[in-house]
């Protein structure tokens, strides 16, 4: 039987009587505090509402809440209400507010207090009194609006790709960039499942790539998926009647498409620096994600494309590649896609990958990169000569950024047809993939992420030289210079050898 209302004023507390707990009170109910009283009741009814209006407690009584009518500026009103366990301070009188926070503090100073902002200045204040949580409304609002357009603009994104696909038959070319690594491999295979779902197999998909899955992880991840890769050349690009482009955002740039051949999907995570944006019929580039693979685990949620397990490991390991383990780069959006994943992936598979042997090639190459290492000013730089596996340059780099007094790593090695540079940064002060697209990118391909880079310049003429290691001496000096002048280096410094 629901309780009759009865109007409970300050005057009826005896304050002799013992007044308990209350798990929730509420200070304040205009919109807002209403919208709280609701929410709330649908866990508990032990919530205690105060607001100075007459009315507006009566009606509270009417609808079976306890409340009260009263003032928080007043001090002494805390005297005859209930412990409370959470405060929510929801009036919108700014001065008011404040007292009240103050006064709850000061009388109980375990209690939690969640407090509104009438403006931005008063958000501070209302910290420095002890509140643990403030909501200023517009704010929140705000940071909604943009959410849910953004939501709803990658969703639309996802269904726009989706019907692309059905219209298509053929064969799809999915083309990765070179030297491929998990987060542009499980894109490719997250794309080609997209494209199963979309034409029931009516399109086939291939998985194209050029240069060599060298990383002993890569190659353990390719094989243990069982992923079926092909290598990009000018008769198989003939026979796709479509191309897509994953962690990629334009013909010829890191990939063995010749500039200018008409592309139909583009999805990328890379920042694109020059000017003209990519044309395809479908274009995601977000560089605010921390790799592509989180992308498409995004299409494939908002399709309801089911996942089977293979893509789900290949994806989660995308993820975990290319944060380096949710270090780097790594969002919100990024962590709500793992968790997504985590129940479909292989556990035990992803450990496998993990946990590959190390090729002699490339503990020769760390090897060499430790011992030719040269620290100035805290950059460190390393000629490991000939290489045949471009691959171990990111891993000599990953393992010497750790050497203590270095914040920047770069190392260098040449190959059959060009010289290769890998950068890894702890400095915040500067944008690795900015300042080698800015060194390198007039001469050769140059790119990547704020703490992460890599640049590769075609020998061009010079691919007849026999030996290698003699032409990386002979020109590396002036290449480093571009480098060294961008980053302020001093190079008459004296030089520290570790």
């Amino acid at each position: 039987m629901a309780r009759q209302p009865t109007l409970f004023n300050m005057t009826d507390a005896d304050p002799r009587e013992p007044l308990g707990e209350v798990e929730y009170m509420v200070l304040g109910c205009g919109s807002i505090g209403w919208n709280v009283i609701e929410e709330l009741s649908g866990e508990t009814r032990s919530i205690l509402v105060v607001d100075k209006d007459d009315k507006r407690v009566k009606d509270l009584l009417e609808l079976n809440y306890e409340a009260v009518t009263g003032d928080i500026r007043d001090p002494s009103l805390f005297d005859r209400l209930r412990t409370p366990k959470v405060v929510f301070v929801l009036s919108n009188e700014k001065d008011a507010n404040l007292a009240a926070v103050q006064a709850i503090k000061a009388r109980y100073p375990e209690t939690e207090v969640i407090a509104r902002a009438l403006d931005p200045l008063s958000q501070s204040a209302l910290e420095a009194a002890g509140a643990e949580f403030v909501i200023y409304p517009q704010d929140v609002v705000a940071r909604a609006a943009v959410h849910q357009i953004r939501r709803l603009h990658v969703t639309r994104l996802a269904q726009r790709l989706f019907r692309l696909l059905e219209s298509w038959e053929g064969i799809l070319g999915i083309v990765t960039h070179s030297n491929p690594d998990p987060d542009a491999i499980s894109s490719a295979m997250a794309l080609a499942a997209i494209a199963r779902s979309a034409t029931d197999h009516r399109l086939q998909t291939r998985i194209l790539y050029d240069g060599n899955i060298g990383h002993q992880e890569n190659r353990a991840f390719v094989n243990l998926l069982d992923i079926r890769m092909e290598r990009l050349t000018p008769q198989v690009l003939a026979e796709c009647r479509y191309l897509a482009l994953v962690d990629s955002s334009a013909p010829g740039v890191n990939n063995a498409i010749p500039p200018g051949t008409p592309v139909q999907i583009i999805i990328d995570h890379h920042r694109h620096e020059d000017e003209a944006v990519p044309t395809a019929e479908f274009v995601d580039i977000r560089p605010t994600m921390g790799a592509t693979a989180s992308i498409l685990t995004q299409y494939l949620q908002d399709l309801d494309v089911s996942v089977d397990k293979k893509v789900a490991t290949g994806l989660l390991y995308g993820i975990r590649a290319d944060t380096r383990d949710f270090r780097r780069n790594v969002t919100p959006q990024d962590l709500n896609n793992v968790a997504f994943l985590l129940p479909l992936g292989d556990n035990e598979l992803l450990d496998r990958i993990m946990s590959p042997s190390l090729s002699r090639e490339t503990l020769d190459i760390l090897g060499q990169a430790i011992q030719n290492r040269e620290i100035r000013s805290g950059y460190l730089f390393s000629n490991v000569g000939y290489i045949m596996n471009r691959d171990a340059l990111p891993q000599a780099a990953d393992y010497l950024i750790n050497l203590e007094g270095v914040n920047t790593a770069l190392i260098y090695g040449i190959s059959d047809t060009g010289i290769i540079l890998t950068a890894r940064s702890r400095d915040v002060r500067i944008d690795l993939g900015t300042v080698l697209s800015e060194a390198f990118g007039e001469i050769g391909d140059a790119g990547g992420h704020p703490n992460m880079a890599a640049a590769v310049i075609p020998l061009s003429y010079f691919t007849m030289v026999k030996d290698k290691e003699q032409l990386l001496s002979l020109v590396i000096e002036p290449i480093l210079k571009r480098f060294e002048t961008i980053v302020g280096l001093d190079k008459k410094e004296g030089r520290n050898e570790l």
